[in-house]
């Protein structure tokens, strides 16, 4: 009995850690530079999704305002032509400039809510671009190659770590998937031990030494670009 409960325990932590990494989570507003765990991966990856669009709303904006229009006109052609998360992010832009917010407040609203580097430095030259009379569309142009460049680049470097990485998680769930294997073949020598006091310390301290050395492989194949 004690075996089955121990192979449904470990089936539904995998269970469960599948469908946390394969379903189409999406963010909540409520959610947005949340502090729990799960609202910051939600969050950085809502922002990934952003950045990677970033560089086509630049493209779709820079080829309106070459077009004659404006600058809002341009931000309405991103929410009708963009994707998730970019569209609604400048809905709720539009939706602010409608209700009498300035372009200034609005822009810095957006850049704070999605908390992008590079969306603080296209709203950044468009402010200034504002006030100096530069010409935008050449400023898009020049950021979404940088934009483009600096992915390029980010890449690279997850497919030359992507071995390290890989090693992390076989490293760590070695441990794991040998006891629940020896737990299936031996449950007369193995439950014994798991329920013994030196069973659970021993337990306790493999899942500490598991996890700093996974946060140790971690901080050196994760390389800011």
């Amino acid at each position: 009995m004690m075996v089955w409960i121990i192979v449904l325990l470990f089936g539904a932590c995998f269970g469960g850690i599948v469908w946390y990494a394969a379903s189409d989570i999406k963010i909540k507003p409520g959610w947005q530079n949340g502090q729990s765990p799960l609202a910051r991966w939600l969050d950085n990856r809502r922002r990934e999704k952003f950045n990677f669009q970033l560089p086509e709303a630049l493209a779709t904006m820079s080829n309106a305002l070459r077009a004659g229009f404006s600058i809002s006109q341009a931000f309405d052609s991103v929410v009708e032509q963009g994707e998730k998360p970019m569209s609604e992010e400048f809905s709720i832009l539009q939706q602010q400039l409608k209700i009498g917010m300035s372009l200034e407040d609005a822009l810095e609203s957006m850049s704070a809510r999605v908390g992008s580097d590079d969306l603080t430095l296209v709203t950044t030259a468009i402010l200034i671009s504002r006030k100096t009379g530069g010409n935008v569309t050449e400023i898009f142009d020049k950021i979404s190659d940088t934009i483009r460049g600096r992915m390029k680049i980010e890449r690279k470097v997850k497919t030359l770590t992507a071995q390290g990485r890989m090693q992390g998680l076989i490293v760590s769930a070695m441990p794991v998937f040998l006891g629940l294997i020896m737990t299936l073949i031996k449950p007369q020598m193995m439950i014994p031990y798991l329920t013994s006091f030196l069973g659970i310390m021993s337990v306790l301290v493999m899942s500490v030494l598991i996890f700093i050395g996974w946060m140790m492989i971690r901080k050196i194949i994760k390389i800011d670009v």
